[in-house]
């Protein structure tokens, strides 16, 4: 039996179909809001396998990184092996997205980014949109002037009882600008309140040329990736990329990507106070739309329709479900359990193991263990030791593809898998990486989880024969279920396509240190918007920074004289002390200080346990990483106050 392009066997996705989504999962049930009235699905329909087929062949190189100079053969192998274990009374398997009416996909597109007050009924108190318009880039301020401009004009066909904001208006600064501010970077400006668009765009421009010319006598090598200057904007200056992708360019030679030392340090995933992090998101999505409108390429994102889904179990459960779960049991988890477990049972039967992830469990028995999971993983009756290996692993990729919502979201799904249609590897990169910083926590910290194990088994790939792009081609089609393109015989898109798919996954665990990471442009906006945000939140912010401090009142903070700053330390002995900036003092320096002198307590602290973290200021809250320069970090926030306190856990 064979499942290949071009066999008889087919994988179709069928085009939409609209309709109500009457398939409800057994068990009990949670609803999930619609937000449209026009639902629908795709259907992935599996016809008979009658024969075996030929390999479709790519042109070879000598790189154990490309995908060029493998066939597709594992990843055919790997549709088939997930056909075998398919459950034979299910034809079909369904995702239930939503089809926008025309213009709700802009307005979708507003509410996402964090700009629905601009109109409708709440469009009279939009001063916070003003404030956060004022930070965008040229680019980006195109990008939303897009989505307001088609929305605007569609609700007027429709004469739609909106308020709908004129463009000329949207860029105008909010009278509480007029004031002269202070920039981050370091120069004086002026802002009267009724500033257009073109002005703004013209300060943006200022501060990226500034940023480039300090990139350049950096002498940053080309590998380096430049966080410190939109995305966009670099695409949109640099003219000699070409606007579509070369569909022969070899995969082959994967540059070894870096991210450049700041002096105020590199900021992850992970290390914003939530309010913060939400800003960085609408940014993010504000970027990406902005990247790809500046590239020629559609970015479409889809919304789930109303479903019913299981609300307990294992299986077919969502991972925002199972999460809620697991944290009744274990306050702080951010990984469903279950999924740490298999991967766990998989590690704990060795790496080396040849094929630990492309040999597959026998059928049966993967049955069997699931019914077993289901009834006793919960109740803690679940004997893992009837678990081999193979097992484990086919039973990780089949929690994956059994997801009723896809790891990679419905919302992004076809976003990611359309960053294969961007020009260049660097670009694909940059859209990779805020893709990531959209997803929701759960699927975010779930997918961190996953792509570490993948890497760890790369790690071992002179043992266990998975190199990096045979570990992309399995677990593609196990995280792109939905973009399974249709296998027609002879198809060389479905080639293509399994092939695309293949390269964003392998760019995914290649890459996700980097893909972790929240670039400094973001950062420096949102530091923008902080600084220029109402009274009314800076009170706010003022109580939840000393909510900070777990009740524990610290000394009474005295005006650090000129070159120093003072350090709190409210959970442990020490509370606090002053520390001198020089030139070179890190904020790893500042730690093992206070570890110094805390040897001998009863804390007995680790250095991998305590942070630094910069709190207040133009920044909610921030953990900082031990090179941090701290005179660099305080000069870009002279306000803000200095805080060791326990590492979160990851």
């Amino acid at each position: 039996m064979s499942w290949r392009p071009n066999s008889n066997q087919r994988v179709v996705l069928t085009a939409y179909h609209a309709g109500n989504n009457k398939a409800g999962a057994t068990g009990g049930s949670a609803q999930v809001s619609p937000r449209s009235r026009k639902t629908g699905h795709y259907t992935m329909n599996h016809g008979n396998m009658n024969s075996a087929v030929d390999k479709v062949m790519f042109n070879r190189s000598g790189s154990q990184d490309s995908l060029d100079e493998l066939s597709l053969d594992e990843y055919w192998t790997e549709v088939e092996n997930i056909k075998k274990s398919s459950d034979n009374t299910q034809d079909e398997q369904r995702v239930v997205v939503k089809e926008p009416d025309e213009g709700e996909l802009e307005e979708e597109w507003l509410k996402e980014a964090g700009l629905s007050n601009l109109f409708g009924e709440s469009s009279a108190d939009s001063q916070d949109s003003m404030v956060f318009l004022s930070t965008l880039t040229k680019t980006q301020s195109a990008a939303v002037q897009k989505r307001i401009d088609t929305f605007s004009q569609t609700m007027r066909m429709k004469n739609k009882h909106h308020q709908i904001p004129d463009v000329r208006d949207v860029f105008r600064q909010p009278a509480s600008s007029q004031d002269k501010a202070e920039d981050l970077n370091g120069f004086q400006s002026t802002v009267k309140s009724k500033v257009t668009s073109e002005v703004l765009h013209e300060k943006s421009e200022e501060l990226e040329e500034e940023a480039t010319e300090e990139a350049e006598t950096k002498d940053v090598p080309e590998t380096a990736i430049n966080l410190e200057i939109s995305f966009a904007e670099q695409a949109s200056n640099r003219k000699e990329f070409p606007t579509v992708r070369n569909e022969k360019e070899d995969d082959s030679l994967l540059p070894n990507y870096r991210v450049p030392e700041a002096k105020t340090g590199i900021t992850k995933i992970g290390d914003l106070a939530p309010q913060d992090m939400k800003k960085v998101t609408s940014l993010a999505l504000i970027e990406l739309t902005a990247l790809y409108d500046v590239l020629g390429t559609e970015l479409k994102l889809q919304r789930p329709a109303r479903m019913r889904v299981k609300e307990f179990g294992i299986f077919q459960v969502p991972l925002s479900v199972l999460l809620e779960l697991d944290q009744r049991k274990n306050p702080g988890t951010k990984v469903p359990l279950i999924f740490q477990s298999l991967i766990e049972q998989i590690e704990k039967g060795g790496l080396e193991t040849e094929g630990v992830l492309r040999i597959p469990g026998v059928v049966s028995r993967i049955r069997s263990l699931c019914m077993d999971l289901e009834a006793k993983f919960y109740e803690g009756t679940f004997n893992w030791d009837t678990v081999k290996q193979h097992d484990a692993a086919s039973l990780l990729k089949y929690f994956i593809r059994e997801l009723p919502l896809p790891l990679l979201t419905v919302e992004y799904m076809k976003a990611f898998h359309s960053v294969q249609y961007l020009p260049s590897k660097k670009q694909r990169l940059q859209a990779l990486n805020l893709l990531v910083i959209l997803l929701p926590d759960v699927h975010r910290d779930t997918l961190k989880v996953l792509l570490e194990f993948l890497q760890r088994v790369v790690d071992h790939r002179e043992q266990n024969k998975m190199t990096l792009k045979n570990v992309a081609m399995i677990m593609a089609p196990n995280l792109f279920t939905l973009h399974t393109s249709p296998l027609k015989a002879p198809d060389q898109d479905a080639v293509t396509s399994a092939a695309q798919t293949a390269s964003v996954m392998l760019f995914l665990i290649k890459y996700q240190k980097l893909l972790w990471t929240i670039p400094t442009f973001l950062v420096a906006q949102v530091r923008r918007q902080n600084q220029k945000k109402p009274s009314k939140e800076r009170a706010m912010n003022r109580l939840l920074r000393r909510m900070a401090y777990d009740r524990v009142k610290p000394e009474k903070l005295e005006k650090s004289a000129d070159g120093f700053i003072r350090v709190q330390a409210p959970q442990f002995s020490k509370v606090s002390m002053a520390i001198q900036l020089t030139e070179d003092l890190k904020a790893g320096d500042i730690l093992a200080r206070f570890l110094n002198q805390e040897s001998g307590t009863s804390t007995n602290l680790r250095k991998e346990e305590v942070s630094l973290y910069e709190i207040g200021g133009n920044i909610g809250e921030r953990c900082l990483e031990d090179t941090t320069y701290m005179k660099d970090l305080s000069l870009l926030n002279p306000k803000a106050e200095w805080v060791i306190r326990p590492k979160s856990k990851e």
